[in-house]
């Protein structure tokens, strides 16, 4: 099976799938990643407010995979916006790193005031190698102009729940003109129906693919990473098989531009850990 990556514009390139890991615990955690790093994952995602740093980290390490083949992610809290340093360490510790390949600023909890003050030492601390790449989560644009106005270096990543309930077509182009990569998390609609609507289930029947795997393409097509969670051995290859699907210019249109009554972005203006 080929790992698809998307070249970060610091250098590092991202393995496209990744493994989710909320809500699971460490013990779940721990034998999860390393029965998908077996099943060929070579990205993890996970986040202080995840509390399962420690058993991923132990199932990388159960994995015997060398470390450098494993690209993984996280995330810190608002706690540690004014030292993002310590916040970082602390990651570092639980997950039994010497660093990780993507550190994010988990909300950008503009009620505190304090994101670019976190943004700049994760700049640092990229130079020192404790993260080999930085980024967002759960940015706006506004936030990410900023960020880019008052240190001039710009998020590699921005991470934003999207899927095609909630497409984020304003997000993404933003993100596409700032040379950011756009990640989905709860890629596959957060139990909202997503994976019952019609149109996903006659792509999946007309591509012979699972309702899941469609999504995740449509991910894939529009360049974006993605972090689906599932602690099922046949779903975790399913989704990670994803990546080798190819939908039509035409499906891809159509996923985007279904609807559901309800279903809104979470406002990180207003909320955020």
């Amino acid at each position: 099976m080929t790992t698809h990556t998307i070249a970060l514009s610091g250098g590092t390139h991202l393995p496209t799938i990744a493994l989710g890991t909320w809500p699971m615990d460490d013990a779940e955690a721990r034998r999860v990643v390393r029965q998908a790093i077996e099943l060929g994952y070579r990205h993890v995602d996970t986040a202080e407010n995840y509390a399962n740093e420690t058993g991923v980290g132990r199932g990388i390490a159960d994995s015997g995979i060398a470390r450098d083949q494993i690209f993984v992610t996280t995330k810190f809290n608002r706690r540690w916006h004014g030292d993002a340093a310590s916040g970082l360490k602390a990651n570092l510790e639980r997950l039994g790193l010497d660093y990780v390949d993507l550190a994010l600023i988990h909300w950008p909890n503009p009620d505190q005031d304090l994101y670019v003050e976190a943004w700049k030492s994760l700049i640092e601390l990229r130079e020192q190698g404790l993260a080999r790449a930085i980024g967002t989560s759960n940015f706006k644009p506004a936030h990410l102009d900023r960020l880019i106005a008052e240190t001039g270096v710009t998020p590699e990543l921005n991470q934003i729940e999207c899927h095609p309930y909630l497409d984020r077509a304003s997000e993404r182009a933003y993100h596409a003109a700032h040379g950011i990569v756009t990640e989905a998390w709860s890629p596959l609609g957060r139990g909202n129906g997503l994976l019952d609507e019609p149109l996903v289930c006659d792509l999946a029947a007309f591509y012979r693919v699972t309702p899941g795997q469609v999504i995740l393409a449509w991910d894939v097509a529009l360049g974006m990473a993605t972090c689906p969670k599932s602690s099922d051995p046949g779903r975790l290859a399913a989704n990670l098989a994803a990546a080798d699907i190819e939908l039509s210019d035409a499906d891809v249109a159509a996923l985007s531009a279904l609807t559901a009554s309800g279903i809104e972005a979470v406002d990180s203006d207003v909320f955020g850990h």
